[in-house]
């Protein structure tokens, strides 16, 4: 254990760094780790903006909306390299086995991270599709009434944890890897398809966010903030989104 703690803390702080090497064609885990981080930094700001908008949830829900689809396809596309690099060390990809695994406590915090942003997106996603219905009580536990909204929540607290972590350990090598980009570092193979992969990602990404918030017109106008018992009452359930649940009676 401690050793697994001086190696993350080596990498997370730049005093090590792993050698990436170079292939022809497509890179090799130079380049993969190259479009990793960028798209890494790329959902970093996105999901800042995100957080931002939690400060008022009901008065920028639609950008709320609108950041979380946006991070949709970003996030699909980091999870992507990062399995392609796992799979081609595990299989014994030569260049990949040479540039090692991330250290242990990453190796075991990764799949966290990754389940733990495809469901809070997804369950976000979830939310827009319901509307209305979101309020609607889906089971209990030890006496707290869960519904789409509360696992939304429980699913970002886990998330929250994970994803601290995970940038903690690894935004100084990812800005350090962007970095060189502008520092006359030799060009990388494969340099055209990594400049394609995420712009249109996010052009992507752009046309959903412009679909859903068309189909989100329950949570705009507020009604998906109200549980369906008081839905005809016009009153706001001040725990969306901000609680953990409520009690049965409350």
């Amino acid at each position: 254990m401690r050793q697994w703690s001086a190696d993350t803390l080596a990498e997370a702080t730049g005093r090590e760094r792993r050698r990436d090497p170079v292939e022809m064609g497509s890179g090799g885990p130079a380049g993969n780790a190259r479009l990793t981080a960028w798209t890494g930094l790329v959902l970093l700001v996105l999901f800042l903006v995100e957080l931002v908008t939690l400060l008022d949830i009901r008065g920028f829900i639609s950008w709320h909306i609108v950041v979380g689809v946006l991070l949709v396809p970003p996030a699909l596309v980091k999870t992507a390299t990062t399995g392609w690099r796992i799979v081609r060390y595990y299989t014994g990809r030569p260049s990949y086995r040479r540039a090692g695994p991330p250290p242990m406590p990453l190796r075991i915090l990764g799949p966290l991270v990754v389940l733990s942003t495809l469901a809070v997106l997804g369950t976000g996603l979830a939310l827009i599709a319901l509307g209305s219905s979101s309020r609607t009580v889906l089971f209990s536990v030890l006496g707290y009434r869960v519904d789409a909204v509360t696992l939304h929540q429980g699913t970002f607290l886990v998330w929250g944890v994970a994803t601290g972590l995970h940038t903690l350990g690894r935004i100084v090598p990812a800005l350090r890897i962007v970095g060189a980009d502008g520092k006359g570092v030799p060009k990388l193979p494969g340099r055209a398809s990594r400049a394609i992969v995420l712009p249109a990602a996010l052009a992507v990404a752009a046309v959903a966010a412009a679909l859903v918030l068309g189909a989100s017109g329950p949570w705009v106008s507020g009604d998906g903030f109200h549980r369906p018992e008081h839905r005809s009452g016009h009153q706001y359930d001040e725990q969306a989104f901000s609680g953990s649940g409520s009690r049965p009676g409350q």
